[in-house]
């Protein structure tokens, strides 16, 4: 067991042997930034000022030898050597926030659906307890017993009184777990689910028009905070604008029309990059935004999908006055382990 010290704050928590700090942060309820779990995104980037621990294999990408020599980590893969290890993070942005993740929870396909050309939809029901989330959060699925990696994958629904977890997952190409969840997973079978994880949380006290920006099953997290917005009667505008290659890539039109019809404040564009569509825009995200506005600077942003668009779509809205502050991301890294490609 080892102590992880949070500097200025000076709080603590205790890292059981095996755990990363990620882990032992999380399971004391802190919300350190993170996405990939696998030292890929560089998303939980810590400089650790005292104190030894095993980085694991990280990408260099997520983090350079420079920052190595000046003493930064990726938490998520950091494993704590010495009996304390002291980080510089735990001010306002470690408030508890977060549920305790848990690890290898039963769950139940009870329904499989395909819902786009390459996406398919997976309801899962818990045998146990549910798994508790906020909206916007991720959990990991996979078969490691079977040589199947388990990967991350948003949450697309609000948390239900069942548990039931819906994950919209799309074919990734070489991806061992997405052609499994494809080609192999079916109606009745047993999964384990992990998490949940990821701070990409909506904050419930906003008082701001919302935009939210999606791409692909980026468009997950994107449902689940907007549904949690309009349940507890948001009363700011929403905005959504997806971005697709093609119409066949389009998925839950049908609950976006309803939404736009029961919620006056909510409306939704489309935008397709590939493929010119009467009734949809044309063009990529950073050329559509600026068209449906002028001004963003009162807006909180909502950005989720590959790191290429996500980092375009932070780009664009910045370019429109959007606070650096109110901006929330979550890209989706097609790398999520350094050995293994293919996740959402």
């Amino acid at each position: 067991m080892s102590r992880i010290i949070m500097q200025p704050s000076g709080k603590s928590v205790e890292c059981a042997y095996g755990d990363t700090v990620l882990m032992a942060l999380e399971k004391a309820g802190y919300a350190l930034p993170n996405n990939c779990r696998a030292g890929a995104c560089g998303e939980c980037k810590i400089k650790v000022t005292s104190g030894q621990f095993d980085q694991g294999m990280v990408l260099d990408m997520a983090l350079s030898q420079d920052e190595r020599r000046q003493g930064y980590g990726l938490m998520c893969m950091a494993k704590p050597i010495s009996d304390e290890l002291t980080i510089e993070w735990g001010t306002e942005d470690a408030k508890p926030k977060l549920f305790p993740p848990r690890e290898n929870a039963l769950f139940v396909v009870t329904q499989k659906i395909p819902v786009a050309a390459r996406v398919v939809e997976l309801h899962l029901r818990p045998v146990g307890q549910p798994i508790r989330f906020w909206p916007g959060q991720y959990v990991t699925l996979g078969n490691p017993g079977a040589g199947i990696p388990a990967r991350a994958y948003s949450i697309a629904n609000v948390p239900r009184p069942d548990g039931e977890l819906v994950l919209q997952i799309a074919r990734a190409e070489g991806g061992a777990t997405s052609a499994w969840v494809h080609d192999t997973l079916a109606i009745g079978d047993s999964v384990k689910i992990s998490g949940a994880y990821g701070t990409f949380i909506g904050d419930p006290g906003v008082d701001t028009p919302v935009l939210c920006l999606a791409a692909g099953t980026g468009l997950a997290p994107i449902l689940a905070l907007t549904e949690a917005a309009l349940r507890r009667n948001f009363r700011q505008p929403v905005t959504m604008v997806i971005s697709a290659r093609s119409a066949a890539d389009l998925y839950a039109r049908g609950m976006l029309s309803w939404w736009r019809t029961k919620h006056r404040n909510f409306d939704y564009k489309i935008t397709l990059t590939r493929e010119h569509n009467d009734a949809h825009l044309h063009g990529r995200v950073d050329v559509v935004v600026p068209q449906l506005f002028s001004d963003l600077s009162k807006h909180t942003i909502f950005a989720a999908g590959s790191p290429e668009f996500v980092s375009t779509c932070v780009a664009s809205v910045k370019s429109l006055g959007a606070a650096p502050e109110r901006i929330y991301s979550e890209g989706f890294f097609t790398q999520q382990q350094p050995e293994t490609a293919g996740t959402n």
